[in-house]
């Protein structure tokens, strides 16, 4: 039953090339809310210019993680390792385990 066993290994192949343009997209998002505070801003007008950029980043957010997250798991990979190298993970494993421990003489 072990000898069906596969060992795997985790590989993750992202890069910042992969995120940069989600990275333009957020921050050219944020320009555009900061521009619509400033449009807003007036004395009467505050407390619906600072809404406005709590709105736009707290409705913004949870797109941009979801964005980075499939973006992440896209890019992570299972990759079998070869026979040899499981091989011998096993054959230390099973030497190390029929070790009996050290013991006082007495």
């Amino acid at each position: 039953m072990d000898k069906d066993l596969h060992k795997y290994r985790m590989i993750c192949t992202l890069t910042f090339g992969d995120i940069y343009g989600q990275i333009i997209v957020w921050l050219i998002v944020i320009f555009i809310s900061l521009a619509t505070t400033l449009a807003l801003w007036s004395s009467t007008r505050q407390i619906y210019a600072l809404a406005t950029v709590g709105i736009i980043l707290v409705l913004s957010l949870p797109f941009l993680l979801f964005a980075f997250v499939t973006t992440l798991f896209n890019h992570i990979e299972f990759a079998p390792m070869e026979e040899d190298a499981s091989t011998r993970t096993s054959n230390s494993i099973s030497r190390t385990s029929s070790q009996k421990p050290a013991q006082a003489a007495g």
